[in-house]
């Protein structure tokens, strides 16, 4: 970080954050009557109620509400289109994203393109998109039940574009939520593996963006905090679902990570994962993201020996001298949550894949590369993907 920084900060999202804090949806001041809601395809939101409770806290509020349930966890642009159309053709003013980051990023872009004419790709920046301005979108009201993206604190969405295997973030002013209620009473069904795939995203947002050349001292404020907490709590959460207190902690580390990516940004470690989960769709993101990250770190070890220290020291509560405490303690910490040596070959990766990975990368995430600690040559990516294969 530049020593005299010069930087804005800029957040238009009020946040409530708490157990129990749902029922406020109830009361709060929202932004129109009628309401999408935009949930994955899977069964959680109904098998747990959490659909039912939101539909009934909006029509305490005079709102009513249609559906969209058909999000996958990497989530496409056909379903994008598809609720945008359905969002029109209902003449619904706001959307509501419930439940992973994939739902509510992808209501983000429906709110996009329910107000704006042609397809999703004409908008993005990256790949085979247009990058045509966007000037309007609907209000969103994010509602997440996992900790890992913090997309309720960000304007970041990320969509794949199926037909050309493309994964590429996006994100303005106006796709920031009007309103984002974090209530961790709703993550505590979540799966142990889930748990660590999706906190392990939020630990990589914070110590990306605290090693990335735009951090700002804010984004390093938010990022510190946010990875002593994971360190600290995901291991508990990871073992013990049902704990409140871990799963608190760890959903407001994964907040204060989008925080940090709304006042810095990630680097390319999400280039290079963005690449993989476009060509297979199967492997979670946070999943990628853990098995490059040793290999990812490393590359950087040399460049950015105090930020690494600070890491660690933030992490262990002990002196550094080295930064390569900082991947000691990153892999101790995969340990405890039983994700370290992740084989990518579960998910049908092959090696072969890897030098049109490495393409897939600079063509639709180059701009993550521009934040690295010092520029990183296509050997070095190929070389992260091949050390990181089992």
């Amino acid at each position: 970080m530049n020593s005299n920084p010069i930087f804005s900060v800029h957040i238009p999202t009020k946040i409530l954050f708490g157990c129990g804090e749902l029922k406020k949806l109830a009361t709060e001041k929202l932004p129109g009557k009628k309401a999408l809601i935009v949930i994955s395809g899977g069964t959680a939101m109904k098998k747990y109620g959490y659909l039912d409770k939101v539909i009934g806290l909006l029509k305490e509020n005079n709102v009513t509400s249609i559906v969209f349930d058909k999000i996958l966890p990497n989530p496409i642009k056909s379903h994008v289109m598809e609720a945008a159309t359905v969002c029109r053709e209902n003449q619904c003013d706001f959307v509501v994203g419930l439940g992973g980051g994939s739902s509510i990023d992808s209501a983000k872009s429906i709110a996009v393109m329910a107000c704006n004419e042609g397809d999703y790709w004409d908008y993005i920046n990256g790949g085979t998109g247009k990058g045509r301005p966007v000037t309007k979108a609907l209000p969103v009201v994010a509602i997440p039940t996992t900790a890992g993206t913090g997309t309720e604190a960000d304007p970041w969405t990320v969509i794949t574009n199926e037909e050309r295997q493309e994964k590429i973030g996006f994100g303005n002013e106006l796709t920031f939520p009007v309103l984002s209620i974090v209530d961790p009473e709703l993550m505590v069904s979540i799966p142990p593996h889930l748990t660590a795939y999706q906190g392990f995203d939020a630990f990589f947002h914070a110590a990306e963006g605290f090693i990335a050349n735009c951090a700002t001292p804010i984004s390093d404020l938010y990022a510190l905090e946010a990875i002593r907490l994971l360190y600290k709590y995901l291991p508990v959460a990871v073992k013990d679902g049902k704990d409140l207190k871990a799963r608190a902690k760890v959903a407001w580390a994964s907040t204060l990570a989008g925080l940090v990516e709304a006042t810095s940004s990630c680097t390319s470690e999400h280039s290079l994962e963005h690449a993989m989960s476009a060509y297979y769709p199967e492997l979670p993101h946070g999943a990628g993201l853990i098995a490059i990250s040793e290999n990812y770190f490393e590359t950087f070890r040399n460049d950015s020996m105090k930020r690494y220290m600070k890491m660690a020291e933030i992490m262990t509560q002990q002196k550094s001298n080295r930064p390569s405490d900082f991947i000691d303690a990153l892999v101790r910490m995969q340990k405890e949550c039983d994700v370290y040596g992740l084989k990518l070959s579960i998910w049908g990766l092959k090696e072969e894949d890897f030098p049109k990975m490495v393409q897939n990368a600079r063509e639709t995430m180059g701009g993550l590369f521009l934040f690295d600690p010092r520029p990183m040559t296509d050997e070095e990516v190929l070389n992260i993907y091949k050390k990181s294969y089992r």
